[in-house]
């Protein structure tokens, strides 16, 4: 039986996913959590193969979480099951740490296979991001600006061009604000940007945010 953990800050969607694994002979659901403080309280109770992890939750972000689980040489398999775009976050994950990225849009059955993937030790990937990889080692493109920046710069960055306040920023990341407003100084220097327009524009172009 393949034990699985779920975390993601949407109940909604956790239910969506606990209720596609809970059909699977081969699957148990042992716990769910909406941000990392839940998850960590789980993890120290109860022991899992994977872990669904959603990427944008406040406080600790999916990637910071890949990020500690590889620092503490946890055994967890991670697989990334997230709204945002592919082409722009998969090969970020995967480079965490993730052992699999799956888009939240896509069919519910994916993630069954995913999940039975990755918990053999095995990467799961969707044809898209195999093309994607197999493309940037063929033909290597010249990397974007926003590629250069950390993973929080890039959370600010996408928080900001989807319209919130440096305040409800730093109330959701659990940061002071004088850390947030470091954070968007840090984006705008290196992406070249003088204002938060010229930086919403920059996540719509590069499709960083829906337009």
């Amino acid at each position: 039986m393949i034990k699985v953990m779920l975390c993601d800050d949407h109940a909604l969607i956790r239910r969506g996913i606990r209720d596609t694994l809970s059909d699977a002979s081969d699957i148990e659901v042992v716990g769910e959590a909406g941000d990392y403080g839940e998850l960590r309280a789980l993890l120290r109770g109860q022991t899992c193969d994977v872990l669904v992890l959603d990427i944008n939750m406040p406080g600790r972000s999916g990637l910071d979480v890949l990020h500690v689980l590889k620092d503490e040489g946890s055994p967890i398999k991670v697989l990334i099951v997230s709204m945002y775009p592919e082409d722009q976050y998969a090969i970020r994950a995967l480079r965490a740490g993730a052992y699999g990225y799956v888009n939240k849009g896509g069919d519910p059955q994916i993630i069954v296979q995913a999940v039975r993937t990755v918990s053999q030790g095995r990467k799961y990937v969707t044809p898209e991001i195999a093309q994607m990889l197999v493309e940037s080692l063929t033909t290597p493109v010249p990397e974007q600006a926003h590629e250069k920046l950390s993973d929080r710069e890039l959370q600010t960055l996408v928080m900001i061009a989807s319209g919130k306040r440096l305040s409800d920023i730093a109330e959701e990341l659990m940061l002071s604000p004088k850390t947030v407003s470091v954070y968007r100084a840090r984006v705008l220097e290196k992406l070249g940007l003088g204002n938060n327009s010229e930086l919403t524009v920059y996540a719509i172009r590069n499709g960083l945010v829906g337009s």
